[in-house]
């Protein structure tokens, strides 16, 4: 599985926070919250908003909150407690019920009879060791978004906090932004199931790669500075000429 990009982490921290506002409205509406691009706009830069649930609202800015963190934390392993933390993000100011903390109890998903397992932190903590030895990034980081989000390791938010764990290996390796499109969201929840169901991630992977990454092809530095020079050379020959 090739990068589909092939950035410098700083270029793709520009690309990240360029489109971060999209990146969150498509994510909110993934999980079904009522919001247009405006609203999500509107209250990521802090301004009121009218017709929108207090809930959606809180959504929104834990996911600002959420995107801010793993920006700033792009060093850091993708652990058991680095999970936890955007999870608690995520799910912060009682959106979430124990938001960060392991669920202890069955949860179920719309459309499918299928449920996770209980999560055992143990088993967590090795299986996240062997994905983190995937030497290919962008494989690396869909491999994790996906095991994170069969494993939903939380009561609610695990499709948020697997997304943006998914692109902390993305972004820290500058192989893009994985963000699903409007256009295909309803054929990704239905392959989510699917997924559940069988345990296969491959077709979800091929489809998450074909689809959902986002980023820029920027022109290496070394052909800019030739582009450049060769920009100031023939200026400097048409003043020679005049």
């Amino acid at each position: 599985m090739e990068p589909k990009y092939r950035m410098t982490v700083e270029q793709n921290i520009f690309v990240a926070r360029r489109n971060i506002i999209d990146y969150i409205w498509k994510s909110a509406k993934l999980e079904g919250l009522a919001v247009t691009y405006p609203d999500t706009e509107a209250i990521y830069n802090g301004m009121g908003v009218s017709g929108v649930r207090v809930s959606d609202i809180i959504a929104v800015n834990n996911l600002k909150h959420a995107w801010q963190f793993v920006l700033e934390n792009l060093s850091y392993p993708i652990d058991y407690p680095y999970n936890c933390k955007i999870n608690q993000l995520v799910g912060g100011n009682n959106l979430i019920t124990n938001a960060g903390f392991l669920r202890n109890v069955p949860v179920t998903k719309g459309g499918t009879s299928w449920r996770s397992d209980i999560p055992i932190e143990p088993q967590i903590e090795e299986e996240l060791s062997g994905i983190h030895h995937i030497e290919n990034p962008t494989d690396r980081a869909i491999t994790l978004m996906l095991y994170l989000m069969r494993k939903k390791m939380f009561l609610d938010g695990n499709k948020r906090t697997s997304m943006l764990a998914g692109n902390q290996v993305m972004i820290s390796s500058g192989c893009g932004v994985i963000s699903v499109p409007i256009d295909q969201q309803k054929d990704f929840t239905t392959m989510i199931v699917q997924f559940y169901e069988s345990d296969d991630m491959e077709p979800l992977k091929a489809f998450v790669y074909d689809y959902c990454i986002d980023g820029i092809s920027f022109e290496p530095v070394a052909e800019l500075e030739t582009h450049f020079e060769n920009d100031y050379e023939n200026e400097d020959d048409e003043d020679l000429e005049q």
